[in-house]
């Protein structure tokens, strides 16, 4: 069955947490579940880390907890260190009936930093990214033993970033590892999301429905800028803006074909000051929802 979703990052950055950090709590809630109408939600600085009290919380606004990020430091750390890390979140994802784990590597990324240019990413050779692959896939087969499935998240400013690293990494790693395929980030990496998206799809369990304004994207690249500036900039937006690149429809529509049945999320982080994240998360969920039925996703 198909859900649909969004992230808390649209109205309380997480990365920047001055961005939004005016907006109370209840009021993200109240507007991603009771008048915009999201079926979940997925993770933010504000929630509980209890895990029952998480569930009590976005319950209460008729919310699902969906999964949220969890940052890897494989390339610096063993597969064992990572398990014992992870339990905190993994207990949480249990206690929320949650499907996936949302993963990406953060021991050198650069992304969270705004005063380092995101062109000024780290990349792993041929050998490292072999090597960081088979460690993934065998914390996602620990992950699997206790039934959540991985998704890695690619991600601007971290070592899966293009096209061509979200094709070494998918090669690099075997069956227990899974896709995130994020739109907007394939897009901003140099990727065409329907070419990248029809060569992975059969391992993609999670989706986000993140679009981009293609200028502001080009002026980061051009102009050295951090992702922190390019989200300010207003790089990123949510299916149905005008002033949006991405169609999501052939996207849904390769989804639909290979079965999909997990959640659709509206992850775009904008400046809240600038773009009201309720007039934009109803545009989203709108356009979205309205794509998934052209597409057929809505009866797969």
């Amino acid at each position: 069955m198909i859900r649909y979703g969004t992230n808390p990052i649209a109205w309380a950055n997480d990365d920047d947490r001055s961005i939004g950090a005016e907006i109370p709590t209840a009021q993200i809630l109240h507007e991603a579940g009771e008048v915009i109408g999201f079926d979940g939600i997925e993770n933010g600085h504000r929630w509980p880390e209890d895990p029952q009290a998480l569930r009590t919380l976005l319950g209460s606004y008729g919310l699902a907890f969906i999964s949220g990020w969890y940052s890897t430091e494989l390339l610096t750390r063993s597969v064992e260190a990572e398990i014992e890390a992870v339990q905190g979140h993994l207990a949480k994802l249990k206690e929320n009936g949650c499907a996936v784990c949302i993963v990406c590597e953060t021991s050198n990324a650069v992304h969270s930093d705004p005063s380092h240019p995101v062109n000024d990413r780290p990349h792993l050779s041929a050998d490292e990214m072999r090597d960081f692959g088979a460690k993934i896939e065998a914390f996602a087969a620990y992950l699997a033993g206790e039934g959540i499935t991985l998704v890695y998240h690619h991600h601007m400013g971290t070592v899966v970033e293009s096209p061509a690293e979200i094709d070494a990494f998918m090669a690099a790693t075997g069956p227990a590892t899974h896709l995130l395929f994020d739109a907007g980030h394939c897009a901003f990496g140099g990727g065409v999301p329907a070419e990248v998206l029809a060569r992975h799809v059969g391992r993609v369990r999670h989706f986000h429905a993140k679009n981009i304004r293609r200028a502001i994207c080009d002026r980061v690249r051009a102009e050295d800028l951090s992702f922190i500036e390019g989200v300010l900039a207003g790089a990123f937006t949510v299916p149905g803006d005008p002033e949006g690149e991405i169609d999501f429809v052939p996207l849904l529509r390769l989804l639909a074909q290979a079965g999909y049945d997990g959640w659709l999320v509206i992850e775009a982080e904008q400046d809240p000051t600038v773009r009201s994240p309720l007039v934009y998360q109803s545009m989203g969920l709108k356009a979205l929802k309205a794509a998934a039925h052209e597409a057929g996703l809505d009866a797969a």
